[in-house]
């Protein structure tokens, strides 16, 4: 009925015919991003949640080496496979060095912040990284920022405090090692400006594997716990779905619009949640919730906004 009265002029049935089957496809290529999305979401949360059932006996920089170490030959055979030799060569190495560095301190910072935080609540707040990549990229990258944006920031920016709660009894300094994982991962999100556009994603995956599992090799100097067949094992379950999950978010934001999927990226937090109170017996308190929500809530108004203006 509103079609018709809006239309100034009648859509012949042909067109509408053969816009049908682009229309169908395009929403099943949606729903199909959607789950790959959720699933990699799932795959990146069981990873962190591993991770934090590990700093428990091992230093974040162990965990690093030996997550990197593992996962290594699958991805380099996966390279090989789709990409070739060529795949293995970088047209600008020293941005994937800077790279694999800044990540390694993100990683270390966040897993051993979960040493002491809920998973819920370490999640929630390294989820303010895309909040502060609106700051980063106004100060690195000379990129105008409308007051929409720098509006949704601090509201999320006070989600952030929300949850860490500076100066009250309920404070945990280790908070704000998460949030200093997510100030690192936003630096991380900026480079990829830097990174030459004939490194493919495949490449760069390779290097974010080969370099930390290089760097952290010092940890083999580390005193080290006596390893128990569970420990084999969760190390061999990081390697596999730290990857995966790269991959699966990669190959969700390839088959639908950022603006579509993005938001699913949250979908974390009710894994974390989870997988915390499954786990650990662990349940976050309400001031994390509203916290939470607040982050979410501005990271999708950008996200959302984001997609409209650039469509």
């Amino acid at each position: 009925m509103c079609c018709t009265l809006t239309s100034s002029r009648p859509v012949p049935l042909k067109a509408k015919m053969s816009s049908a089957p682009a229309i169908l496809e395009s929403a099943r290529s949606n729903r199909w991003a959607i789950l790959v999305m959720c699933a990699g979401v799932l795959s990146l949360a069981l990873n962190d949640a591993m991770a934090k059932w590990l700093v428990e006996r091992y230093s974040p920089f162990q965990i690093l080496f030996v997550r990197s170490t593992l996962a290594l030959p699958v991805v380099a055979m996966m390279v090989l496979v789709m990409d070739g030799p060529t795949g293995f060569r970088s047209a600008r190495l020293s941005i994937h060095v800077l790279r694999a560095l800044l990540g390694i301190a993100a990683a270390y910072a966040f897993i051993l912040s979960l040493r002491f935080l809920p998973l819920a609540e370490g999640t929630a707040l390294f989820f303010a990284a895309p909040l502060m990549v609106t700051a980063l990229a106004a100060l690195l990258l000379r990129d105008s920022v409308d007051w929409q944006r720098w509006g949704a920031s601090i509201v999320g920016f006070l989600g952030v405090l929300i949850i860490v709660r500076p100066g009250s009894a309920a404070f945990d300094p280790a908070s704000l090692l998460a949030v200093t994982a997510a100030a690192l991962y936003a630096v991380i999100m900026i480079s990829a400006r830097w990174i030459d556009s004939r490194d493919g994603f495949r490449t760069m995956m390779l290097y974010s594997t080969l370099f930390p599992a290089v760097l952290c090799s010092f940890s083999l100097f580390m005193d080290w716990p006596e390893s128990e067949p569970l420990d084999i094992a969760i190390f061999a379950a990081m390697a596999l779905f730290g990857p995966l999950g790269v991959a699966l978010l990669t190959q969700a934001f390839r088959l639908a619009p950022a603006g579509v999927i993005a938001p699913f990226e949250y979908t974390g937090l009710i894994w974390a949640t989870l997988l915390g109170w499954f786990i650990w017996n662990g349940v976050p308190d309400y001031w994390t919730y509203f916290g939470a929500a607040v982050i979410v809530s501005s990271g999708i108004y950008i996200i959302v906004r984001e997609s409209r203006a650039n469509p």
